[in-house]
C-alpha cells in the first residue's frame, strides 16, 4: 500500500496531495529557482502526475519561466508551490517546503551546482550536479 502525502500553499488555500512514492528529492540551485522563490537554493520533490491532485486550485496560477517550463503558485500568497516542464513529462515537481513532516525519502543530490551561491555553506556529502 502507498503512503498518501499531503501539502499546501504558505495561507493553505492551494492544497494538494499525492500518492507515494515520490520519484526524486534535489536541491536546485540554477537561478530561476533562486530568483522564483527569493532563497540561495530549493529543495524539489518529483512525483508521477498521475498520482498528483489538487484539492483546490480556485487560487492556482502558472507562470511561464521559460519556453518549455512553468511554475505554480498560489494567487493569494503568492508561494510558488510547482514546477513542470517539457523536460520531465509526466513529472509535476513540489517545493518540499510545502510538505510537513517527512516523506519518504531524503534529499538526494544538489542540482546545478555551478549556480550556487557563496554566501551559504553547504556541508553535507551530496552528490554535486552541474546543468543536466
Amino acid at each position: 500500500m502507498h503512503k498518501t502525502y499531503q501539502g499546501a500553499c504558505f495561507c493553505g488555500q492551494l492544497k494538494f496531495e499525492f500518492d507515494g512514492p515520490s520519484l526524486w528529492c534535489a536541491h536546485c540551485h540554477c537561478t530561476m529557482c533562486r530568483r522564483s522563490h527569493g532563497a540561495p537554493l530549493v529543495t524539489w520533490v518529483g512525483v508521477d502526475e498521475q498520482s498528483f491532485r489538487l484539492n483546490d486550485d480556485s487560487t492556482l496560477r502558472w507562470f511561464a519561466s521559460s519556453t518549455d517550463a512553468k511554475r505554480g503558485f498560489c494567487s493569494r500568497c503568492g508561494s510558488t508551490v510547482f514546477f513542470a516542464s517539457a523536460r520531465w513529462p509526466g513529472e509535476i515537481h513540489i517545493a518540499r517546503a510545502a510538505i510537513p513532516g517527512d516523506i519518504d525519502r531524503q534529499p538526494q543530490c544538489h542540482a546545478y551546482w555551478e549556480s550556487h551561491v557563496d554566501w551559504v555553506s553547504v556541508d553535507d556529502h551530496l552528490e554535486r550536479k552541474e546543468s543536466s
